[in-house]
Order: structure tokens, then C-alpha cells, then sequence
């Protein structure tokens, strides 16, 4: 659901590439390879094109990592049948490609054009999972009981082929009016079920609407949209495999887990303590992450809520092992160990997470290319994960500060977020008072001066709007 958008004039975001060294053309021999593994794709052995598959992703999406198809089973429960782009097998072990993709790391997504991880006419073409052509996947079972609990999974290499290439905001307008396809008419029902399972274990979701720029005629729009449901429901599928993946790793002592420390207890007080003066009731018993299911985040006190409770999601890493389990596996937000293994597309850990649960789950060694990676991928992530938040963080800055470089002194309605901490004595004792305001119209979030109290309603003056910088910054008005 689009809550805003504004149009902006026209944006060039070539010195933001240039800034972060984001690369460009693919190397001649890495280029050939992925030539050659479109002209001869592969074709495993085991023939599942008999599933109906189908993809649901963002509208115009063409790296299309995963396709489902969800089942009742016989008896009661449910079947969950998810194929993941084989990607391992288009990219030779030790060749130029393979290189490449280590420099890249993951694809990194800007308005004017994504900087992909493979060439488009490898990750966008032969090795998507587009609708009504065969593709090698990996293509994982999961049974579940009637209450969403894990009862079986299984993985194998196979030839699939999805049905139909479907968007969120088709799929939600579907499920509104009871018409889903048959391939994913369990989703909401089964959604909900792993959603609820989540918040009992502690899961915690960040309902955070997403802030994005795109393309509008000649010129650019800013625009904040909420998650719609089916997207919720969607990721619990994602999310269901990757904790399979993840107690896989963990019985075969060999793998690469997404971690994250749980909430502190200190923290969780702290967030606690906040509730009252931002008006939300915080009934005794009832987790984090269930509060914030039923929060609005639309409205200005539960919107300074949830930024604050976005401090509990910190410290998210990846972390390799083999031989002894980690001592911490888990990940606090998914209150359960977790593996990256659904993108692999789009980000280069998931290539080898799945090669080597393909090896845990058949009882065989992990290829020793797989296994050579696991200790250098935490750091390749890391710095990748860095690039690509930096981008799309400073593709937002640059479309608000060109969308309002002309507005300077005009005041504002808007929401207190945040308010910066109190001096520490390490060089912000003279910082003027702030933190961080949402505006109503236009969509931007920035730096306001002034005595502010998070959750509270104010009029704000535009001081600073400088595309060159990328610096937009408000006072109280």
C-alpha cells in the first residue's frame, strides 16, 4: 500500500556510484562464462515441472530467486514446496565469474538501474525462475502440522518451472477479494500460522513503512509505503527455510548462519520504559514483538516507537563454522537459528549455504569449493552489506534534498521520531539539541534542531536542502 508520493525533478545518481566505487561492466572472461552457461543451461536429473509453481515479488522484478507452491496434506498439516534458483550450478567453481561475484558480493539497488550481482543475462534471464520456461533449482520440501510446526524437510536439485510471475499489490488485491490461484491460496492461512509460532518463540518485526525513489516520466518520485500483508505472509515462507537450512548446518557441524544478538534485558526495559510517555499500552506479559504487530505505525507515537524499538535489532552478522557450533547461533529477531539460503540471485552467501546443506541433507561431503569459502564470507558480506545500504541510503538523501533544494525556509507539519542522546562528554557537548522528524508531505525523514519530545506532533522550518551534500535539515518552526 503506497501511503505518499511526491515527484522530483530530474536526479543524477552517477556520483553516488562513483562514490562508493560500485562496479560497472562485467570483466571480459567473467562476462564469457556467463555467456556460456546461458547458451548450455543445466539440467538436473530429477524432473519436478509437474508443480505448479508460481513467483510473488515486487512489480517489474526480473532476478526471481524463489517460486512456491503450497499444499494441504493428506491426513491434516500442510505441504510447502519452495524452489530456489540453482545459481551453483551456472557458476563454475574457481573461473572468473566466480571471482567476480566475490568482488560484488550482492546486487546493490539504485533508482536508476540495480548493480547486480551476476550479468542481467544470467540473474534477470537463464538462472530467474520466470513463469513458462524450465530452470535447474533447489527445490525444498517442508511438511508442516496444523499448527505450522516443522514435521519433514527435504532439498534436491530439479527441474522446475514456474506458472506465473506474480506482484505483491496484485496478489494482496486477490486475497482481498478470496481469489488467489491454487498454487498459493494457503499463503495467508499458513502465513499466519508461522507468525504466530514466531511470536511465541519472541520473533520480532520491524513494521517500518519502506521510503524508496522511482522513476516517473522524465523525473523521480519520493515514496513511503507500508508492507501489505501478503508480503508478511510471504516472508515467513523465506523465513521457514532458512531456519530448516540453518538446524541442518547445525546437526551436519558445518555452515554459515545469519546471527543476531537476542534484545538485552536492559534494552527491552529501556523500550519499556518509553511506552507510557508515547501513549502506548504495553500490557504485562505480552512479548515485543507482539505489541508491535498492532501498532500503526502510520500514526506519530506508535512511528517513535517503533524507531526506538529498532535498537533492539542491531549487530546482525554472519557466522561461519565448522566442526564446533557456534556459541551463539541464533538470531535475535527470528528468535531461532537462521541461514541465508533464498537469494542466491541476488546475494553471494546463499550460493554456498545451499551447497552445503545439498551435502548435509544427502549424506555426502561438502565440495571442498564450498567449504573453503564459509571462513571468507562473513567479512566479503559485511562490506558488501555496507555498499549497498550506503547506496540506497544516499539515493534517498540526494531525491529529498533535490526535491526540496528550492523550499528552503517553507515550514513543515511533522513527527518527532527521536531525540539524540544526552552529551557524553566525547565532543557533543556543544551539538545543539535534535534528533528526527518525519514530515507528512513531502515523505522525508531528517535532522530537526531544536528542544524535541518523541511522539508529539510539531511544525518544522526547512533550513538546509543541498543536493551536493546530500543534507536536508529542519529547525522547530
Amino acid at each position: 500500500m503506497v501511503i505518499r508520493r511526491v515527484v522530483a525533478p530530474r536526479i543524477d545518481f552517477g556520483g553516488l556510484r562513483r562514490e562508493l566505487g560500485l562496479p560497472e561492466a562485467y570483466p571480459e572472461q567473467a562476462q564469457r562464462e556467463a555467456d556460456e552457461a546461458v547458451a548450455a543451461p543445466p539440467r538436473p536429473a530429477v524432473d519436478r515441472t509437474d508443480v505448479p509453481l508460481v513467483t510473488v515479488d515486487p512489480p517489474g522484478s526480473r532476478d526471481l530467486d524463489q517460486a512456491m507452491h503450497l499444499s494441504r496434506r493428506t491426513g491434516g498439516g500442510f505441504r510447502v514446496r519452495y524452489a530456489i534458483a540453482d545459481v551453483a550450478s551456472h557458476v563454475r567453481p574457481g573461473g572468473a565469474l566466480e571471482e567476480e561475484t566475490w568482488r560484488r558480493g550482492q546486487t546493490v539497488y539504485l533508482p536508476d538501474g540495480n548493480v547486480p550481482l551476476h550479468p542481467h543475462s544470467l540473474g534477470e534471464g537463464a538462472a530467474s525462475l520466470l513463469p513458462d520456461v524450465d530452470r535447474a533449482a533447489v527445490l525444498w520440501t517442508i511438511d508442516l502440522d496444523a499448527d505450522g510446526a516443522t514435521t519433514a524437510v527435504s532439498l534436491e536439485r530439479a527441474l522446475v518451472r514456474s506458472r506465473a510471475q506474480l506482484d505483491y499489490p496484485s496478489v494482496q488485491a486477490d486475497a482481498d477479494a478470496g481469489r488467489l490461484p491454487e498454487p498459493i491460496a494457503l499463503l495467508p492461512e499458513i502465513g499466519a500460522l508461522l507468525t504466530a509460532r514466531g511470536l511465541r518463540r519472541g520473533a520480532i518485526n520491524l513494521p517500518i513503512p519502506e521510503q524508496d525513489v522511482e522513476a516517473d516520466g522524465d523525473g523521480w518520485r519520493l515514496v513511503l509505503r507500508a508492507p501489505v500483508p501478503m508480503e508478511e505472509h510471504n516472508a515467513q515462507i523465506s523465513l521457514l527455510t532458512g531456519m530448516a537450512a540453518a538446524d541442518l548446518m547445525l546437526a551436519g557441524g558445518i555452515g554459515l548462519l545469519r546471527t543476531m544478538p537476542a534484545p538485552k534485558p536492559e534494552a527491552v526495559q529501556r523500550l519499556r520504559a518509553a511506552a507510557g510517555p508515547l501513549g502506548v499500552d504495553w500490557p504485562e506479559g505480552m512479548s515485543v514483538g507482539e505489541l508491535l504487530l498492532g501498532l500503526d505505525p502510520a500514526q506519530p507515537r506508535a512511528a517513535a516507537f517503533v524507531d526506538q524499538a529498532a535498537e533492539l535489532m542491531r549487530s546482525a552478522a554472519y557466522t561461519a563454522f565448522d566442526g564446533e557450533v557456534p556459541e551463539q547461533p541464533a538470531h535475535g529477531g527470528v528468535a531461532a537459528a537462521y541461514a541465508h539460503v533464498t537469494a542466491p540471485l541476488r546475494r553471494l552467501a546463499d550460493r554456498y549455504a545451499t551447497e552445503v546443506c545439498l551435502a548435509l541433507h544427502d549424506g555426502r561431503a561438502v565440495p571442498d569449493w564450498a567449504r573453503e569459502a564459509l571462513p571468507r564470507l562473513p567479512a566479503v558480506m559485511s562490506t558488501t552489506d555496507r555498499a549497498a545500504s550506503a547506496a540506497s541510503r544516499g539515493a534517498i538523501d540526494l531525491a529529498e534534498a533535490v526535491l526540496l533544494a528550492h523550499r528552503v525556509g517553507e515550514t513543515f507539519d511533522a513527527a518527532v521520531l527521536d531525540v539524540d542522546a544526552p552529551p557524553n562528554g566525547k565532543g557533543r557537548a556543544n551539538r545543539p539539541p535534535g534528533g528526527a522528524v518525519a514530515l507528512d508531505d513531502p515523505p522525508v525523514r531528517a535532522r530537526c534542531t531544536g528542544e524535541l519530545t518523541p511522539g508529539t506532533r510539531v511544525r518544522v522550518r526547512l533550513v538546509t536542502a543541498d543536493p551536493t551534500t546530500r543534507t536536508v535539515t529542519f529547525d522547530l518552526a
